[in-house]
């Protein structure tokens, strides 16, 4: 039966034999990851229960927003989770880089200084920086001082370059955990905790700022609980649970938070208004969910990697490196080998399988992109997708999966239409 099925969704049946030993290679990684699993799920079930949700709380409030229960817990939720003072969780916060976009224009001002610790940020927000185009409002424009500090060549923090240029006088710091379009290591709350103490060492009243997307219940901590002052992150990435229809979420110190909604809302007004748009349900839901649905991703991650890796390609991070985040990317050497393995994910996806995916000029992004996210939700990565800008040296970045077992369809869904184009030799 199983091989029939493999047959009508154009999987050689020869990989299933593959498929089992690949399996048994990575087993033992996926006890660690139920194990991280299981104590996230009873950390958030613990922050339900102490905001006291109820039916009642989901119902949905018109006009201003005013006094809207479920917005307080949900937000109470996230702040517990994360371990910090307050959050804002709203559905009109429209991705992750409206996210982060928020807590840097709601904490820099002309003649504030940032320093970027690792590399250039994620390409998005180089336009909002100002490292790319020319916005006026964008953070040089304005008088913002940038700088930035590249990753050591293994990618880790370059510390002795960072104290050089982070002074008492800097206002912010700025990590970006994930890899993004690069190739190197997530970073990982061990780094993090190490760099913010040398940080707080020049001055403790430094903003140190960290863009969390693609590592929410990687760990059992969070960046939150090692010092990070303020942290940011999409919903329809992690922490939706593949349930969240949009929006994004800001943690950090009761000081912060206050500043950042000031600039999300007006002067005076701050997060006391905002509608949820009959969200709070599938957010809180999703969230409730996320630590399961984050578990599957990382075996999909972690079944990819091993599944390439033995078929010659170069991956990063390793099968049994630790991760900080889902992504998990693949050198796949050439143009037509990253457009093939993209449209095969996109045809294993349950929804818009039949779209024939080609590279496109997307907004923000310096080279054309390609995206397979035959998603539920529009953009949703943490469902199963992959993406890849199309230039040298032809990196594939595949993350996501609801479940493991879809994650694996793709996975052979892609080594076999590799191998049918005679890219990949079995």
């Amino acid at each position: 039966m199983i091989k029939k099925l493999y047959e009508e969704f154009e999987i050689d049946s020869s990989l299933i034999e593959f498929e089992e030993k690949i399996e048994f290679t990575i087993e033992r990684q996926f006890k660690k990851i139920d194990k991280i699993m299981k104590y996230n799920q009873m950390k958030v079930l613990k922050a339900f229960q102490n905001a006291k949700v109820g039916e009642d709380d989901f119902a949905s409030k018109t006009g201003y927003g005013f006094s809207d229960i479920g917005r307080e817990k949900l937000e109470k939720i996230y702040a517990e989770v994360f371990n910090t003072d307050d959050a804002i969780v709203r559905p009109t916060i429209v991705s992750g880089t409206h996210a982060l976009n928020l807590c840097l224009t709601g904490l820099l001002f002309p003649g504030d200084e940032m320093v970027s610790i690792s590399g250039t940020p994620y390409d998005t927000l180089e336009e909002v920086i100002g490292l790319r185009g020319d916005y006026p409002g964008n953070l040089i424009n304005i008088g913002v001082i940038y700088k930035q500090v590249d990753l050591d060549s293994d990618g880790f923090f370059n510390q002795d370059e960072i104290l050089k240029n982070v002074s008492k006088d800097t206002k912010m710091v700025y990590i970006q955990r994930s890899s993004g379009y690069s190739w190197r290591n997530s970073l990982t709350i061990e780094d993090i905790e190490n760099i913010v103490k040398k940080i707080k060492n020049i001055n403790k009243n430094i903003i140190i700022m960290l863009d969390n997307c693609y590592g929410e219940f990687l760990s059992e901590l969070e960046p939150t609980d090692v010092g990070i002052d303020v942290m940011a992150g999409s919903l329809i990435k992690n922490p939706g649970g593949g349930l969240a229809i949009s929006g994004g979420y800001i943690v950090g110190k009761q000081y912060l938070i206050d500043l950042i909604a000031q600039r999300m809302t007006s002067p005076g007004i701050g997060k006391e208004q905002g509608l949820m748009f009959n969200a709070t349900r599938n957010i809180m839901q999703g969230f409730f969910l996320a630590p399961k649905v984050v578990s599957e991703a990382i075996k999909g991650a972690i079944f990819c990697a091993e599944a390439y890796s033995v078929l010659g390609y170069e991956v990063n991070p390793k099968t049994f490196e630790n991760r900080s985040d889902i992504i998990q990317s693949i050198k796949l050497k050439d143009e037509k080998s990253v457009i093939k393995f993209c449209q095969a994910i996109q045809e294993a996806a349950p929804i818009d399988s039949y779209v024939n995916l080609q590279p496109w000029d997307m907004p923000g992004y310096n080279s054309k992109v390609i995206m397979a996210a035959g998603a539920f939700i529009q953009g949703s990565s943490i469902e199963l997708s992959a993406d890849a800008p199309i230039r040298e040296p032809y990196i594939v970045y595949f993350q996501g999966g609801l479940t493991y077992e879809h994650a694996k369809i793709g996975i052979l869904k892609s080594i076999s239409r590799l191998t049918k184009e005679g890219i990949i030799e079995r």
